[in-house]
């Protein structure tokens, strides 16, 4: 069988090598040259996934990039996993999703199967992308060619999360289409998970985000109402989550980042009010996780001024510019939140990231483009006035930071277990 899988980012890039492993000749597509030139030559440009894993599917031929989106008339079924990110109004902007069904469309071959993975709201697959690919190809779905979606889960940065092994939620616009994606996806994913419909498939992927938006909008509140009474809210988490039942521990922080928790809830939010419905719950979580960043930038003014310093004018490195642990993303990342805060209060800012050595393109932080990660030196950190730690990467010497930086804040724990001195580190 052979597949084309639209957008080679973070989620159809490591779906098009588990493809193209288990027998299915794999052409990805993508409009960004330089990613598609990187793979065709064996490189990788994302952390977790090995140069070797790609260069292995290029040489058995299984897998190829390309940027000719007509080469799709090829293959017999294409998945599309492009961004879902929001606009500036914060209203889902599903223009990713419809232009590349613009594209895909005059070249769709009467059979084919065409599965969104992108989350979205429900009613997307099928209703906006259903109508440009009609519109585009001449041919109706559900009876000249297959409409599917399937959420995407992957988990970067967690050597758990194998894409094989994740059980696969598939949804059909009509039972045939179902069975030709539980067809395809059964080459490649161990256990597939069959519902009703598209929509009960896109509706479980913002179920799934929406738990945990809500979930650590809860510690971060917490969190606050803890450090009031003097509670450290880490070491009551570490002590609830050895109840064997009725528990699941979830972890505060600066405040959300990624592709998906911080943006999910929103499409859910924005679908409901089509139908009259308010989702208080989920938009008051939405307001305790935004709110965070602004919590942190107090509580560095409160460790400067014990040091009788104000932010304005003291050199502050922000620890980590992914949105997580051990990763090279940082697409949404509280950090940029934070650096632009401290930046406004008058604070000369730089950040650390061992794996984002240089800040990429982004939407919403362009203006942070081409700045580059400090030194991890004596010399370097020992320059700032304070440490204010975002990320907790594994591969961060803490031990190092509580020699060399005079002031810590750790909105992670991370130093959790490192000797310090007294009063040199305020959890945040």
């Amino acid at each position: 069988m052979k597949i084309c899988v639209v957008g080679l980012g973070y989620v159809g890039l490591p779906l098009s090598l588990q493809f193209a492993r288990c027998g299915a000749t794999v052409l990805g597509l993508d409009i960004d040259r330089n990613k598609v030139d990187a793979l065709n030559q064996g490189r990788s440009y994302i952390k977790h996934i090995s140069p070797e894993s790609i260069k292995a599917t290029i040489d058995a031929k299984s897998f190829s990039a390309s940027t000719d989106f007509s080469r799709a008339r090829e293959c017999e079924a294409a998945i599309i996993c492009v961004p879902t990110p929001l606009n500036k109004n914060r209203e889902p902007d599903i223009s990713y999703i419809t232009e590349t069904g613009k594209a895909l469309a005059p070249h769709l071959k009467k059979g084919a199967l065409v599965v969104l993975e992108s989350t979205t709201y429900p009613g997307t697959t099928d209703e906006d992308l259903r109508a440009v690919l009609e519109a585009g190809s001449g041919l109706k779905a559900g009876t000249d060619f297959h409409l599917a979606f399937s959420p995407e889960r992957e988990d970067p940065g967690n050597p758990s999360s194998v894409v094989a092994t994740i059980p696969k939620v598939v949804g059909g616009y009509t039972p045939a289409c179902l069975k030709k994606a539980i067809a395809l996806y059964s080459i490649a994913i161990k256990t597939l998970v069959p519902v009703s419909s598209c929509r009960v498939a896109e509706a479980t992927k913002l179920l799934e985000n929406t738990f945990r938006g809500v979930n650590i909008a809860l510690v971060n509140e917490l969190k606050v109402v803890y450090a009031a009474m003097g509670i450290d809210v880490w070491e009551v988490i570490n002590a609830a989550k050895t109840k064997p039942f009725g528990f699941m521990a979830f972890y505060p922080g600066p405040g959300l980042g990624g592709h998906c928790i911080p943006i999910d809830p929103f499409y859910l939010t924005w679908k409901a009010r089509e139908y009259g419905q308010h989702t208080r719950f989920i938009e008051l979580a939405g307001e305790i996780n935004t709110s965070m960043p602004e919590y942190v930038v107090h509580k560095v003014a409160d460790a400067l001024n014990e040091r009788q310093k104000s932010v304005k004018g003291s050199r502050v490195l922000v620890v980590g510019l992914a949105y997580k642990p051990n990763v090279d993303d940082e697409r949404e990342s509280p950090s940029y939140i934070l650096m632009e805060q401290l930046k406004a209060r008058g604070a000369e800012v730089a950040y650390y990231d061992p794996y984002v050595p240089i800040i990429r393109p982004t939407r919403e932080h362009a203006h942070w483009t081409g700045v580059k990660s400090v030194a991890w030196n004596r010399e370097t950190v020992q320059g700032f006035d304070l440490a204010l730690i975002a990320t907790n990467h594994a591969s961060v010497n803490y031990h190092e930071l509580a020699d060399w930086s005079p002031c810590i804040v750790d909105t992670r724990n991370a130093m959790h277990g490192v000797p310090t001195k007294p009063g040199q580190v305020l959890k945040a």
